[in-house]
């Protein structure tokens, strides 16, 4: 039932109510009932007694720092750098013919780490941005690319916890077969045939080798304009590496996985609900594809079982989403990876899962209010804990699967007491994460000063270079061109911050 207003009477079902005083009934009465309007304001956080329009700045201002405006040279770098990862990839597939020929990489801004894929991060490394790197991204490389829809594909999930899956080549040609023999498991099917199944332990293993002969040979011969390979790590399934270009660091998570178009019937029913996307893109483009990835379920062979993925799909929902919401989960997020540690069993991709969840709940028109990231971050933090405390995190894609189920109970309580900490002081942590993008800001700027002082190689000098010839850069060459065809227009380098691996080049309003 609604609460009285002030102002006016109410009383009990016995009569003994209290009556409310009106604005004649005393001189102080106007003060009072404004006393009354601002200890009751929406604008206080009744739980942690901040006030709203605080931590909406603080929001803000976290924003402000996390995510840093690329200039030209900045952009030629990260341009650069992905040009020599897909380089990379293209003398792995020519090593033995492994990987598709004709390949489509799905590049994303942010690392593993930041949960833009569901990995087990207690199995990564721990690397921190201002450290250890200035930008990350994920890159999922298809060992197997299976978009050809005549193609029998036999997702076998009768060995897997739900959103898990084993695969096996069974019905595949005899060539693929002899490919990839090295990479599978064995199994003797029931009409007494081989049956091979796609090992993800193995594909990862192969992988990985392969990158690093790779790297062997590029270090052997090394040409001008090159990234400085600064790290490689084998982190289970993954591979992380960190290249130098110029004055940047960038980190490169590289996961192996099995692409497919189309969607998985185990998802299907996600299809006939409503959804907060409906009417802003096109149901062909949420369910464009989706990937298997190398990680199994807490019950799982290892070996075996991969992991599904809509990553593809997530891409396309980030567009649907507020910007008021998008910046309280950023926010959100850095306060879980900061108060939880790196690593961690719960992961941000959880948190990301929350969001997209509560885009379904709630109405289109809340979502939308700019001045809102304060509600929008504590909300995110009460559904989280929520989730914790009753070990339950359903997939969005696939709500029958729940993220949490393997979570021991003391595991679930720690990090949900954690969390009740934030709740309760949501301000103070907003300012810590606040301190920490400012400090990782000025890591990355001191290591930039560092690299113009000691003369590290950038995409256009070279200090080795005698003659000091231009670099053969094609980025370079295709804004200079753009520049004598375009006389008197704006002209800038374009980074796309969800894919980088769109075109760069900005004409006035238009792309290219």
């Amino acid at each position: 039932m609604a609460a009285p207003a002030l102002g006016s009477s109410s009383s009990n079902g016995a009569g003994g109510g209290v009556k409310a005083v009106s604005a004649s009934s005393s001189p102080s009465s106007s003060g009072f009932r404004a006393a009354c309007s601002t200890a009751c304001s929406p604008e206080l956080d009744f739980s942690s007694g901040a006030t709203i329009p605080e931590l909406n700045r603080f929001i803000l201002e976290f924003n402000k720092h996390d995510q840093r405006e690329y200039d030209d040279q900045r952009a030629l770098e990260i341009h650069t750098a992905k040009d020599f990862i897909f380089s990379m990839l293209g003398m792995v597939q020519k090593l033995d013919q492994k990987l598709p020929v004709a390949n489509e990489y799905l590049l994303l801004s942010g690392g593993v780490r930041d949960g833009v894929v569901d990995m087990d991060l207690e199995e990564l490394g721990v690397y921190n941005r201002g450290s250890d790197y200035d930008m990350a991204f994920t890159l999922l490389v298809p060992a197997l690319k299976l978009h050809d829809r005549n193609q029998p594909v036999t997702l076998d999930m009768r060995h897997s916890a739900l959103g898990h899956s084993w695969l096996s080549l069974r019905l595949f040609d005899e060539g693929t077969i002899a490919r990839w023999r090295d990479c599978c498991t064995m199994a003797d099917h029931l009409n007494g045939t081989t049956n091979y199944f796609f090992s993800p332990t193995l594909v990862a293993d192969w992988f990985q080798e392969a990158v690093a002969l790779v790297l062997a040979e590029v270090q052997r011969k090394p040409q001008r304009g090159t990234p400085r390979v600064e790290r490689v790590e084998r982190h289970s399934t993954l591979l992380s590496m960190i290249l130098g270009v110029g004055s940047s660091r960038m980190l490169y998570d590289i996961v192996p996985v099995v692409s497919f178009k189309g969607w998985p019937a185990v998802a299907q029913s996600w299809l006939m609900e409503n959804h907060f996307w409906d009417g802003k893109i096109t149901e062909e483009e949420v369910i464009s594809g989706f990937y298997l990835l190398p990680a199994c379920s807490a019950s799982g062979r290892r070996e075996n079982e991969w992991r599904l993925s809509f990553a593809r799909s997530e891409v396309q929902l980030k567009k649907c989403i507020s910007p008021g919401l998008m910046q309280a989960f950023q926010a959100c997020k850095s306060i879980l990876v900061k108060l939880l540690g790196q690593p961690s069993s719960v992961s941000p991709y959880h948190l990301r899962s929350i969001m997209l969840w509560a885009c379904d709940r709630l109405p289109a028109s809340y979502l939308a209010q700019e001045d809102f990231a304060a509600h929008f971050l504590l909300g995110l933090i009460d559904d989280l804990q929520h989730c914790l405390v009753n070990k339950t995190c359903p997939n969005y894609f696939i709500p029958q699967c729940n993220m949490l189920e393997h979570l021991c109970d003391e595991t679930a309580m720690f990090h949900a007491r954690k969390l009740a900490l934030v709740r309760s002081d949501p301000a103070e942590y907003l300012r810590s994460t606040i301190e920490q993008a400012k400090a990782a800001n000025r890591l990355t700027q001191e290591m930039q000063r560092r690299g113009s002082s000691s003369g590290l190689p950038s995409p256009q000098s070279d200090p080795s270079s005698a003659d000091h010839q231009q670099p053969d850069d094609r980025l370079a060459k295709k804004l200079q061109q753009l520049v004598t065809e375009n006389p008197g227009k704006s002209i800038s380098v374009f980074i796309n911050p969800d894919d980088v691996s769109r075109p760069h080049f900005r004409i006035d309003d238009k792309f290219f």
